[in-house]
């Protein structure tokens, strides 16, 4: 298993920043590869996403959801992966959007494109485009404010 750990400070109070992230169909619109997420259930989602030049379909589960706190997921299908993205508030205008991945490369191109680094690089531009998404709006595209207590 391979880790990446990437934060950013992003100019909107925490309230705004983990609503937009609840807004799972919208990551397309700031997530590179990301061809589509579709949210099944309010813990289910299919994603079609291009990974390493690979395209792959496959479905998450939220694990944890806490709101203005913290977002858990895994795969359920596809390439192994599980995370966490978790928000802090620096101060009433400034949130800390941490994402922390673990995720298993398939295959030959995956494992060199792990190797180059390729996945790290591209959460690191996803999250400078989450920034350059939410900041200029000021507000979030919509909000789930429910909680998904953790997965034991």
């Amino acid at each position: 298993m391979s880790t990446i750990e990437h934060s950013i400070d992003v100019m909107v109070p925490v309230r705004v920043a983990y609503n937009q992230w609840t807004q799972f169909e919208s990551f397309p619109e700031f997530m590179e590869g990301v061809e589509s997420v579709k949210q099944l259930t309010y813990t289910h989602n299919a994603w079609v996403a291009e990974i390493a030049g690979v395209k792959r379909e496959f479905e998450t589960e939220i694990t944890e959801q806490r709101p203005d706190g913290r977002i858990a997921w895994r795969s359920v299908d596809g390439p192994r992966q599980a995370g966490v993205v978790t928000f802090y508030p620096i101060d009433e205008t400034t949130t800390r959007v941490t994402l922390q991945m673990e995720y298993d490369p398939e295959g030959f191109v995956e494992v060199a494109g792990d190797w180059l680094q390729l996945v790290r690089m591209r959460v690191r531009g996803d999250l400078r485009r989450f920034k350059d998404f939410i900041e200029p709006r000021g507000g979030e595209t919509g909000a789930w404010r429910g909680e998904v207590p953790p997965l034991h």
